[in-house]
């Protein structure tokens, strides 16, 4: 008869020869950049395995109600993969979506509180490189920096002589839609440069000092520049309509380093083209990645393929953050980055 001690060592040796269970999936439903620029393996872990929609030949839907992809745990949303209620409901397991961008505006918020499915993004990794953008658009705009680049590389200045000169960044008054981790950023940065700052977002915040405008007509009015870094919102869309646009008036200055939606484009273009605003620094827009054509010849604008966030830091950054929420999540750990629905 064994003995305890023999009987404790059989069961260790069999739970050793048998097979381990599968590590949970993860569903990519599109290859994330970083991937190809730094190497997959980077971003692997033994607590999960990815499950990749962008392999298979079967349709997308099709391909979600396989086996395997109604077993998946959690989804990868990067490069700005949708995840609409149709997705959500042919995955009844999902708990979670991992996005690697600051906006939300692709993922069904409301859907996933309906389904209890917990929802994390970039946090304040962008934050940084977003707010340097803004501010290079913001001193490219006003100094003339690309045009005035053209200019010399055309031959012009030969010919015509001196370039038209730019205008100073130092006093300008800038008003900052959505003062936020990367409308802070900005704030920072413009302070440095002796700018007067305002802002305008969903609730004044008690511990900052700058003048807040709950209005955003009103905020342009009383600025030379507005610069957008909040999310795109049911409430936001449009918000930068003809009113706020008129106010700004024909000395102003946008910056658009949000989402092309909170601002009305036509109205835009129609202000640009008529000289109702001065100018506009533009990373994103309405319906990317197609552009209005009428900008392409306008010296006083400038234009950005919506890169604000793209430095390698930044994607390394961003993918390792999603990596280590995505490990939290599986060892019942707290997530680094987690959403919280208003």
């Amino acid at each position: 008869m064994a003995t305890h001690q023999e009987k404790e060592k059989e069961n260790e040796l069999a739970k050793l020869s048998s097979p381990s269970p599968p590590p949970p999936l993860v569903l990519l439903l599109r290859k994330p950049a970083a991937f190809s620029m730094f190497g997959e393996h980077l971003f692997t872990s033994n607590k999960f395995q990815y499950l990749k929609a962008y392999d298979s030949t079967l349709p997308l839907q099709q391909f979600l109600t396989t086996k395997n992809a109604r077993s998946v745990q959690a989804i990868f949303s990067c490069s700005g993969a949708p995840v609409n209620a149709d997705i959500l409901q042919l995955l009844p397991e999902a708990r979670l979506v991992v996005a690697t961008s600051s906006g939300l505006n692709h993922i069904d918020l409301e859907e996933c509180r309906r389904r209890g499915v917990a929802v994390v993004n970039a946090g304040n990794v962008f934050s940084e490189d977003v707010a340097d953008c803004a501010v290079g658009l913001l001193i490219d705009v006003l100094r003339n920096i690309s045009a005035a680049d053209r200019f010399v590389r055309q031959g012009l200045w030969p010919i015509n002589g001196e370039y038209p000169l730019g205008s100073k960044l130092g006093g300008k008054r800038v008003g900052i839609v959505g003062l936020g981790s990367i409308g802070s950023e900005v704030a920072k940065r413009l302070e440095s440069f002796g700018c007067c700052i305002s802002y305008n977002s969903r609730k004044k915040k008690p511990s900052v000092t700058y003048p807040y405008y709950w209005d955003a007509c009103e905020l342009a009015a009383k600025n030379d520049v507005l610069i957008i870094c909040c999310a795109l919102t049911d409430q936001t869309h449009h918000l930068i309509n003809k009113q706020v646009l008129d106010a700004l008036g024909k000395k102003g200055v946008i910056i658009n380093v949000g989402r092309g939606a909170i601002i009305d484009e036509k109205e835009m273009v129609r202000c640009l083209l008529q000289g109702e605003i001065a100018g506009a620094g533009l990373d994103v827009f309405e319906n990317e990645p197609d552009v209005p054509k009428e900008l392409f010849a306008l010296d006083n604008v400038v234009l950005s393929p919506h890169s604000a966030v793209f430095t390698p830091e930044s994607f390394m950054d961003v993918c390792e953050l999603a990596v280590a929420n995505l490990e939290a999540f599986f060892s019942n750990k707290p997530l680094l980055s987690l959403f919280v629905h208003d």
